[in-house]
């Protein structure tokens, strides 16, 4: 993710300066003429605007606050913005201690995987302060095409859970509804494409539905990365008494894919424990 939306920046002629924990995945950006740098301090130290995109909460942290971290390498006024998909409540925490070096963060989730990231399409959902917002929109713009301001520090990240729930629900029911096509005789092809323009129609169904009519289960987005959106789901919902009825049924499903070892196919791969619950394959 963090390699294609680097890339596009470096395209956009901003002054790029990057570091990676695997240093080799710098060097398409380095030919690309961005500049490497040693750690996320070097690169606070080098920009106005820092940019990060890791994996987890604890990640993010050790990014920003960690001994090697970017705020050691801010000076007032900077901005930070955090790209991850992380804990509401710890983007919070973060932005505190950011702005008590007057340190300015915006939390700017995203959605479109690996392919928005390269071809600049991802949605982007962003928390924090409207000024900031506008001072980098033109960042944001570089990198994706919808691109909403969602309300105060730690809304960007509440709004990408969201997102989570329904791309979660949604897959589910594209695996049910094409297994119930199968098991009921109805030729997969016809069906997908005669409910893909229809009130049912959507990203899951139109996308993920034609891979698994392929028997296709490579990741645009990997089961590990989601069963970690599906907990951060779970504490986020916790924390406001939400009870997630479909969304638990999700995880478990999901959570069966993990004890088969199979976290690093996509998600859509779902369609396996949806093919033991029939007791027959999709093809």
């Amino acid at each position: 993710m963090g390699g294609g939306m680097s890339m596009n920046l470096v395209k956009a002629g901003f002054p790029v300066t990057v570091w990676n924990r695997t240093a080799s995945k710098m060097e398409p950006l380095i030919e690309a003429g961005a500049k490497a740098a040693g750690s996320p301090k070097e690169v606070a130290a080098a920009s106005d605007i820092i940019v990060s995109i890791v994996t987890d909460s604890s990640d993010v942290e050790a990014v920003i606050l960690g001994s090697e971290g970017a705020i050691h390498g801010t000076k007032p006024g900077d901005i930070v913005i955090d790209m991850s998909t992380i804990s509401p409540a710890v983007t919070k925490s973060i932005n505190e201690k950011l702005g008590a070096k007057g340190v300015k963060m915006l939390d700017a989730p995203v959605s479109g995987g690996a392919i928005g990231a390269r071809d600049g399409t991802l949605s982007i959902m962003v928390g924090g302060d409207d000024e900031t917002f506008k001072e980098c929109l033109p960042v944001f713009e570089a990198m994706g095409k919808t691109i909403t301001h969602v309300g105060g520090n730690g809304m960007g990240q509440t709004v990408k859970l969201v997102n989570q729930i329904l791309v979660g629900t949604a897959m589910l029911g594209v695996a049910e509804a094409l297994m119930f096509a199968k098991k009921s005789g109805v030729d997969l092809e016809k069906c997908h494409a005669a409910v893909s323009g229809g009130a049912a129609g959507g990203w899951q169904l139109t996308n993920n539905g034609a891979r698994l009519l392929k028997g296709d289960m490579e990741p645009g987005f990997k089961i590990k990365d989601y069963l970690k959106d599906l907990r951060l789901i779970m504490e986020a919902a916790a924390d406001v008494k939400m009870p997630l009825v479909e969304t638990s049924v999700v995880q478990q499903m999901y959570k069966s894919l993990e004890a088969e070892g199979l976290t690093q196919k996509g998600t859509q791969a779902i369609i396996k424990a949806v093919e033991k619950l029939a007791g027959e394959t999709l093809v």
